[in-house]
């Protein structure tokens, strides 16, 4: 049963017999939450049940669901190929209860599945709970029988969650089993808690408070619950092995790539396969679901994994695009759990080739002038800002892999002189922007669309999404806020609204949001990539 598949469909019949209903993984974009790029975790499509939004026709819930953690505030790309258990991309197994059970059951639940189902000993479980939540605590003695050793209490936002700075909070609970003596570590809480032998892999979110205002907090009528568990990490525990990439799912996928390449890894080579395994799931994954490669917003973060895995191809010898080559061994592993895989592999393959067979000529010649730009330095040398923002700017060789490239060598980056030659290049673009005839009412798009960035189009996928307003302009300038009857054009950071372009009529409809409603009569294309 410790197959990545197995553990899987194991997690969702225990809840489904538990009288959980059964809901489907949701897509990588979010719908229903714009401040997100990706769905980072399994409660994000339920965010507006919690909050009582949305009504279902069930109370209790079970998912499998993919997750993208690159790029915005939840960003471990840096960290891949580099530690045992960060990724790009992951499952999270999760179950949930808007307004049914709530602590004890929750607790209940999942010592069952992890003791009965799963088998894991009694004796290597520890949990955490929030310092001041005596009743988990209670429940946690109660039904797992835990001496008060083997129940942490911490004090800190690690075990408190919220939504954000006003809405559903409460405190959490973290399982954590130990690896053994041979692995570094200490319990959390402890000074070497950022070890890895006490490996946390299910989080129960107690969601029984509302934050009103920052000073005012409130319970909930109707408690909540939010579990969510790596499945990666559980395999990693059932499996015995000590990395996530030595699971039976990444294996598969390195010997894809140990065949296409004609080699298998070595102790000095083994962090590049491991990024090509993982990154080969996050942008197979993400073009499955509509995200496509570009220079900006989500797009843009594809094209950097997407890079980043193909900078690790040629690094392991490779010499013709290599991606493309492996999505068949992703779809063999994952297919029949995500069926979008299967009905998305032409296009994911060709946009792997594609990209790759692009990108290798930049990233040949980046390579090379980068050797060249720092053969004069040594480990701890930093390489000048303005050196990093030729290769970006006239190269087209991402800052990134600059950084990820020179990383190896214990070599950094000036980010502050890269940042500099940036913002110089902007001003001078702007004044370009500002004498080329444009009219007046026009310039102004342009420090809108380079405060925010391009707007993410999500018509393809959906006629209906929430966004966030980042600009009202009227009468050619920035303002803001609009009355009943001003005609203004609006900028939402995401939208299914068409823009006018190729003889195609822009869309029109209504933007609608609390106490107030506009109707949309045009929408245009402004300043590269801005949806008005």
């Amino acid at each position: 049963m410790s197959g990545v598949n197995d553990i899987r469909s194991t997690f969702l019949d225990y809840f489904r017999k538990e009288g959980h209903e059964i809901v489907a993984s949701s897509p990588l974009v979010p719908r229903n939450d714009p401040t997100l790029m990706f769905t980072n975790a399994g409660m994000v499509q339920f965010k507006n049940v919690f909050t009582g939004l949305e009504k279902r026709p069930y109370s209790r819930a079970s998912t499998a669901q993919k997750s993208v953690r690159a790029g915005g505030k939840h960003n471990d790309l840096d960290n891949v190929g580099y530690t045992a258990r960060h990724l790009t991309f992951f499952e999270m197994l999760g179950n949930f209860s808007f307004g049914d059970y709530f602590k004890e059951r929750a607790i209940e639940l999942a010592w069952n599945l992890i003791t009965r189902e799963f088998g894991l000993p009694k004796d290597k479980l520890l949990v955490t709970v929030y310092h001041t939540d005596d009743e988990a605590a209670g429940y946690w003695k109660k039904i797992a029988g835990f001496s008060d050793d083997r129940i942490i209490r911490i004090p800190t936002s690690d075990n408190f969650w919220a939504m954000g700075d006003t809405g559903p909070c409460g405190p959490c609970s973290e399982i954590f089993i130990d690896r053994g003596e041979h692995i570094w570590g200490g319990p959390p809480g402890s000074p070497e808690e950022d070890g890895d032998r006490f490996l946390e892999f299910w989080n129960l979110v107690f969601m029984q408070y509302e934050q009103v205002t920052k000073d005012e907090r409130i319970d909930l009528p109707r408690p909540s619950i939010d579990t969510g568990m790596g499945l990666e990490r559980m395999a990693s525990i059932l499996q015995g092995v000590e990395s996530v990439f030595e699971t039976d799912l990444f294996k598969h996928l390195v010997d894809a790539a140990s065949s296409a390449l004609g080699h298998g890894p070595v102790e000095e080579n083994v962090g590049s396969f491991r990024v090509i395994a993982d990154h080969l799931r996050s942008t197979s994954f993400l073009v499955a679901d509509g995200v496509l490669p570009s220079n900006e917003g989500r797009g843009y973060v594809l094209r950097r994994i997407m890079r980043r895995a193909m900078r690790h191809a040629q690094l392991l010898g490779a010499k013709e695009p290599l991606m493309w080559q492996l999505v068949p061994a992703l779809v063999r592993e994952m297919g029949q759990a995500y069926p979008e895989l299967v009905r998305g592999e032409a296009l994911i393959t060709e946009t792997l080739k594609l990209e790759e067979t692009r990108f290798r000529k930049t990233l040949v010649r980046g390579l090379g002038l980068l050797s060249e730009a720092t053969e004069q330095l040594h480990a701890g040398d930093m390489l000048d800002g303005e050196t990093a923002f030729k290769l970006y700017d006239t190269y087209g060789f991402p800052l990134d892999l600059t950084q990820d490239a020179l990383r190896q060598r214990n070599i950094s980056v000036d980010l502050a002189g890269f940042t500099n030659a940036m913002e110089r290049q902007k001003a001078e673009a702007r004044a370009h922007w500002a004498g080329s005839g444009e009219a007046a009412t026009e310039t102004v798009w342009f420090p809108v669309r380079e405060k925010n960035g391009a707007t993410d189009f999500l018509g393809y996928e959906t006629e209906q999404a929430e966004g966030l307003v980042q600009a009202l302009v009227k009468d050619g300038k920035t303002v803001d806020s609009a009355s009943q009857g001003d005609a203004v054009a609006i900028v939402v950071n995401q939208t299914p609204f068409y823009g006018e372009s190729g003889g195609q009529m822009g869309d029109t409809g209504v933007i609608s949001g609390d106490g107030f409603s506009v109707d949309i009569s045009d929408t245009q294309k402004k300043a590269d990539g801005l949806f008005v």
